[in-house]
């Protein structure tokens, strides 16, 4: 039987997927609070995290209840607290409302985040595309449908990687057609050391522990995205 690109990848992911706690659930909460987590933050960084906030909070009920100054006092480490104060937000509005047919109208969920929803807690067929899943259907040329969205991920984390992709090890390279390639660096983030993304993050974790902040412009930079009251 001819070997097409979903089966040829969806083999190496039954040997090679990562083991992750989100991906053995189809609570759409659980899948949000992973999905928030894991934008812009490592996979290894989360995991530890993702178990205690659910321990904590194991519904969009619980955490909706909850104090925001709680849910930043948890949050801190995993960086970008705005993503917390949109996650509480979020967990209110289910709370009060239901989960909405257009998961873009909660807050701090875009298009990737809502296709991720729809696919992995609602299996609606659509395929999620973030950075790893674009890096391979645009190298590859190839289409896939939702069922491959987990291993695409995994392809693209592991395998197609942004630099240097380990083509020897990728299950369709004998058909891509950027098979040995090598890229130049993306543009990486300024240094956080001296920014003032981390005059904020100080200045956030000082107000949090009940101290004073002692950066007037650090905390109106607070107050103005809503991690901070008035």
């Amino acid at each position: 039987m001819h070997s097409t690109p979903e089966r040829l990848v969806g083999a190496w992911f039954a040997a090679n997927g990562r083991d992750l706690p989100w991906r053995k659930t189809r609570d759409p909460y659980e899948i949000l609070v992973s999905e928030v987590m894991l934008q812009q933050t490592q996979v290894a960084r989360v995991l530890p995290r993702y178990l205690a906030w659910l321990e904590r909070w194991p519904t969009a009920q619980s955490l909706a209840a909850t104090p925001l100054p709680d849910v930043l006092r948890e949050w801190q480490g995993l960086g970008y607290n705005r993503r917390a104060v949109n996650l509480h937000r979020a967990a209110q509005q289910v709370a009060e409302d239901g989960w909405p047919n257009d998961l873009t109208e909660l807050p701090g969920v875009g298009r990737y985040t809502a296709d991720a929803l729809a696919c992995f807690a609602f299996r609606r067929d659509v395929l999620p595309i973030d950075v790893n899943i674009r890096r391979v259907l645009e190298r590859s040329g190839m289409q896939f449908g939702a069922e491959s969205a987990q291993a695409l991920m995994d392809l693209g984390a592991t395998v197609c990687l942004a630099r240097l992709p380990r083509c020897a090890e990728c299950p369709v390279a004998d058909l891509c057609p950027s098979r040995g390639r090598r890229y130049e660096p993306l543009r990486k983030q300024g240094p956080f050391e001296g920014s003032f993304r981390q005059r904020r993050a100080r200045a956030l974790r000082a107000a949090l522990a009940g101290d004073d902040p002692g950066d007037p412009e650090a905390v109106a930079a607070l107050r103005r995205d809503g991690l901070l009251s008035t």
